[in-house]
This record gives C-alpha cells, structure tokens and sequence, in this order.
C-alpha cells in the first residue's frame, strides 16, 4: 500500500481548480484524516524545484495545467495510463520515488456515465481540442466498445500528434464541424469559456441527438451547456469529472473510498 502521505498539495494554477481544496478537505474530515490539501501556484520554470520538494517531504497531490506533461516528464515512474496520455494529474511518494498516475482518465469515464447513463457503444465521439484533457478523453473513449473519435484543434499539428498516440480510435479533422458531424457525444476540451462566455462551437451546429460533455466548469455552468441544454441536449459542464478524478486520486492516497456526497456538498454551499 501506498505511505499515507504528510501533505497534499495542488500543484498549478489555482484558479483553474478553485473548488478542489473545498471538496478534499471535505473529504479528508469526512474521513477523520488529519491533513489538509491546499492550493499552491508554481511558475512553469519552478516545477522541478516544487516537486523535488514535495518529494523529500513524503507529499501527494494533484497537477492543473499547465504543468500536467511535465510533471510525467519528472515523475520517477507512471502508472501504465499516464505513461499513455502522456500526462499526470495525480501523484505519490512510495520508498522515496516520485509516482504520476492519471485519473482524469477514469473521472472522464465515470462523468460520462452519470450524464448518459452509460458509456457510448458503437459511436463516433467528438473531441475538440489536443491537450492533457483531450488526451484523457480519448484514453477512456478508447475503452469503449466500437467507438471511434474525430478531434479537432486550432493547432491541427496538435490533434495530429495526440491521435497518433492513439491509432485505430482516432483521427484529426480540419475543421470543428467535421468533428461534431454524426457524433453522439461531443467533447470540449480546451479551456475556452472558463472565464468568460465564449464558445468552442456554435450549439446550433450540433446534431440533434447528441450529448455534450464541456470539461470546463465554471459558478452557473459554461454558457455552451446552457445553450446546448435550451436546444434539448444533455449536457454536463466539467464538474463531474473533477470531482471524480479527486474522488479517485483520494483512493490512491488513502487506500480508502472517499465520502462522495461530502464532497459535492462542499462545492455546492
């Protein structure tokens, strides 16, 4: 089992995951654990330093962007699905090494679940974007039995790198309309919307039946799930899945299940 960490830590920009500290600490006195998780902003160049710290203190923590690949590339050992994505959102100290999982992977999964009820079979998903959530998406998107992905970016080398990590599943379109085409699920992906009401794509341009999964989240909802939701689609914004990966990332920590309904509480008051 995993040494019961000394800190937790939230390594990245905290305004990207505001509510994680809430719903942790939630957790962690549900639990009767005697730690608190805390937010802590790291420069891009101070990363190294950061964990080399946090790894002589016997810390744990979670990883935001923009830091997420390069804290995989400093990690001593990954977990086999964020050697796969490339990324790592949650890590550990075990003997002295520094350890990176990804459980952004399974919370995308598990969101997924609660808006639809199922995972998709058989479908074509939507991905629009090429980072370490798109990355995540599209490793769950690869469980899913006979489903394929279109991904889009603004950067097209971009998506054409992320789907080779990825053959058989994905492939990199041209244009966002190409992607959302035919999709039964359309994923967004980037951090379009997250402090303002932009959209990554115009909800009219969505077909008819498809579900939308914005991982972005922000107080009231992204404004294109509330759009996508007036024209009748299911919609989530991001806020399911963060609480799942943290869910997730708690259980590696701890060995133990954390008290999901403490955690939405908190994030609810």
């Amino acid at each position: 089992m995993t040494p019961r960490p000394t800190r937790l830590v939230l390594l990245g920009h905290p305004v990207s995951h505001s509510l994680s500290p809430a719903f942790q600490n939630a957790a962690l006195r549900a639990a009767g654990l005697p730690i608190t998780y805390e937010a802590r902003d790291v420069a891009p160049d101070d990363v190294p330093a950061a964990l080399d710290g946090l790894t002589r203190d016997g810390a744990a923590g979670n990883v935001t962007v923009p830091h997420k690949a390069a804290v995989a590339a400093w990690c001593a050992r990954l977990t086999p699905i964020a050697e796969r994505v490339g990324a790592v959102n949650t890590f550990w100290v075990d003997e002295g090494a520094l350890i990176g999982d990804n459980t952004d992977v399974e919370g995308f999964h598990n969101a997924v679940v609660q808006l639809r009820g199922a995972p998709p079979a058989g479908a074509r998903i939507a991905v629009l974007g090429a980072g370490g959530a798109a990355a995540a998406a599209l490793a769950a998107i690869a469980s899913w039995s006979g489903c394929t992905a279109r991904v889009w970016n603004r950067t097209a080398e971009r998506a054409r790198t992320l789907c080779a990590q990825f053959p058989g599943v994905a492939i990199a379109v041209e244009r966002a309309i190409e992607a959302v085409d035919g999709a039964a699920l359309v994923v967004h992906a980037t951090t379009v919307g997250m402090n303002s009401e932009s959209m990554p794509i115009d909800p009219a341009l969505l077909p008819r039946d498809a579900d939308v999964m914005d991982l972005v989240y922000r107080p009231g909802e992204t404004a294109w799930v509330r759009a996508a939701r007036a024209r009748g689609h299911r919609a989530s914004d991001g806020l399911p899945m963060l609480i799942e990966q943290g869910a997730l990332a708690f259980e590696r920590w701890f060995g133990q299940t954390p008290n999901r309904a403490a955690m939405w509480a908190a994030v609810r008051r």
